[in-house]
């Protein structure tokens, strides 16, 4: 064994022949984790810290196996998280007392030590193609030789699993563990720091955050919608919605970051909420309002957390029974093609019009009873390791840490304006304006948005920040120009309008806060239009920060093109429908005095 050694370039600390002369910590168990893919690494790295907290009797170490197509970028992982790897092809020369992964697939050299297998998903709901021949097999479940030799052991989340398993693979029987989700101990745990997942990523109060997931594979969302997110964004206003997308880990390491943000470039240009695949998706799935998946497990954890949920595609690698193929049984179908307004509202309200969770009892046939997962886990893992469990209390499913904001700045819009159409009638019959114009206000980042017909009363403009907006184009055909930031005064906000229409000949008008609250909006004849907010802030608005620009803008710009003076008005603006739920924005306008 010491030819062996010297011949290979050896990982010496903290495992190897003579490792006790180097380490610090001596402990009396070795657990190597198999790391193979981006995804499985991921689950192992979000569970073991609260198995083996504070336990100086275990030594672990990663192996690296990059034989997967879905490897790349778990060894960055592994490294980023300061995690000690050895290359997989020196396992063979380590005697660890249990091998820890959540990758099934794995090739693992001749020994006794006990496998434990975590699953990465919910269960064992799905086809996947084989590496070692041309054909299928069943998720989750490891090579017959690790089961024949009386070596593996697969975690489950429901007793029902354990049937399903033992029905599809005769030879899983006997080698399950009832352990319950520690996926979702956490994802419910966190209920209650929903709002500030909801602050973090920017969602304002009156918003609905959609979540769009998908696994990956041919038949998933994804590969069959492609177009959905930037669709989604081009269809739901965005004063009242937002848009997430979750791609599945295998996405991220099979075609690059790079890729997917390429393909999603028109809907990350309107602001799409593109989740990293480590970590911060799972808060943004509880800062969801709705979700529309496939049959990958993040559609059932939507479920799961109660939040309405809509299949846009589900795979024939769906295996039938589960519970994935349970909620594609009664859950509703989005259309791609069709509106997506009205279906994804129409989602929502049919969901708060339930007594009862239409998706209970599937949840309850894939989830064991939650909050003790952990738990169970630690235990299975010393049982296995043939050490006693530590003095420390058990672990429980801790609140999820607060995501990072991935959007990109939106700073173009398509705006639609309509006004009441008694108030506009009025206008023409009287010498005055009316005292109080409703103006509906409807916005949609250009990216993804488009004009849609006016009429007598309804309009499109452009509107644009130019010292942000990245497309020349755009500037130059806006009609209303927004400034980035508040000017100190109104004098201010008269000279940067002035020197901003000078520069864009072909804008109509040009809006700029002012540190004081109100609104500067200027137009090219050299007049001004005072515009202040009347009652509680707009939607997207900090409290304390005045009026917003592309508001006050929207609202002199309907005047002007229904040839009503923009003075001495309250305008009321309905933010695509906010007005029913109690949110109308007032605005008075007033000649800014020079």
């Amino acid at each position: 064994m010491a030819a062996r050694f010297a011949d290979v370039p050896f990982l010496r600390v903290p495992v190897g022949e003579d490792a006790h002369r180097w380490r610090t910590f001596p402990g009396e168990r070795t657990l190597v984790v198999a790391a193979r893919t981006l995804t499985s690494t991921i689950r192992i790295l979000e569970v073991l810290p609260a198995l083996l907290r504070g336990d100086a009797r275990i030594t672990v170490v990663f192996a690296h196996d990059p034989g997967s197509a879905f490897s790349d970028g778990s060894m960055d992982l592994l490294h980023d998280s300061g995690c000690r790897v050895m290359p997989w092809e020196q396992l063979s020369y380590v005697e660890p007392d249990l091998i820890l992964s959540a990758s099934e697939h794995i090739d693992l050299p001749a020994g006794h030590c006990p496998v434990l297998v975590l699953p990465h998903g919910v269960g064992f709901q799905k086809y996947v193609p084989d590496s070692r021949a041309s054909r299928e097999r069943l998720s989750g479940v490891v090579p017959d030789e690790l089961l024949e030799a009386g070596r593996a052991w697969l975690a489950v989340s429901h007793p029902e699993q354990e049937r399903q398993l033992t029905a599809a693979h005769p030879k899983t029987a006997g080698r399950t563990l009832l352990v319950g989700d520690p996926c979702l101990d956490e994802l419910l745990v966190s209920e209650d720091r929903r709002k500030d997942y909801r602050d973090a990523l920017g969602i304002q109060d009156n918003q609905r955050l959609v979540m769009v997931s998908s696994t990956w594979g041919p038949t998933s969302l994804i590969a069959r919608n492609p177009e959905l997110p930037a669709r989604l964004l081009g269809q739901l206003p965005w004063d009242t919605h937002r848009v997430g997308l979750i791609l599945h880990p295998n996405v991220w390491s099979a075609h690059g970051a790079w890729h997917i943000r390429t393909l999603q470039a028109a809907a990350l240009d309107a602001g799409l909420l593109l989740m990293p695949p480590v970590h911060d998706w799972r808060p943004a799935l509880v800062a969801a309002d709705a979700v529309i998946g496939d049959h990958g497990s993040v559609t059932l954890y939507g479920a799961a957390l109660g939040r309405p949920t809509a299949l846009a595609a589900h795979g024939s690698e769906a295996v039938p029974g589960t519970a994935s193929a349970d909620l594609a049984r009664i859950a509703p179908r989005l259309d791609p093609a069709g509106g997506l307004l009205a279906q994804v509202d129409g989602l929502m309200r049919d969901h708060a019009g339930r007594r009862h969770d239409p998706y209970a009892d599937v949840v309850a046939r894939a989830f064991e009873p939650p909050g003790t997962a952990l738990a169970r886990l630690r235990e299975a893992v010393y049982d296995l390791l043939r050490l006693p469990l530590p003095a420390t209390e058990a672990p429980r499913p801790r609140a999820l840490t607060t995501p990072a904001d991935p959007a990109t700045p939106v700073t173009s819009w398509i705006v639609g304006t309509r006004l009441d159409a008694d108030a506009a009638t009025e206008t023409e019959t009287e010498t005055t304006p009316p005292g109080l114009l409703t103006i509906d206000v409807s916005r949609f980042p250009s990216s993804v948005g488009r004009e849609r017909p006016e009429t007598e009363h309804s309009f499109w403009h452009r509107a644009v920040k130019p010292a942000e907006e990245r497309d020349r184009r755009l500037s130059e055909n806006a009609s209303v120009l927004l400034g980035s930031a508040p000017a100190p005064d109104l004098a201010a906000a008269r000279h940067w309008a002035r020197d901003t229409l000078a520069r864009w000949p072909g804008s109509l008008l040009a809006a700029n806060g002012v540190s004081s609250g109100v609104c500067l909006v200027s137009l090219r004849d050299g007049s001004a239009v005072e515009v202040s907010s009347t009652g509680a802030p707009a939607p997207g608005t900090a409290p304390g920060t005045g009026t917003d620009p592309a508001l006050a803008a929207s609202a002199v710009y309907a005047c002007l093109r229904t040839g009503i003076p923009p003075y001495g008005i309250e305008a009321a603006l309905r933010l695509d429908g906010a007005a029913a739920d109690g949110r109308e924005i007032r605005l008075r306008l007033r000649p800014a005095v020079p």
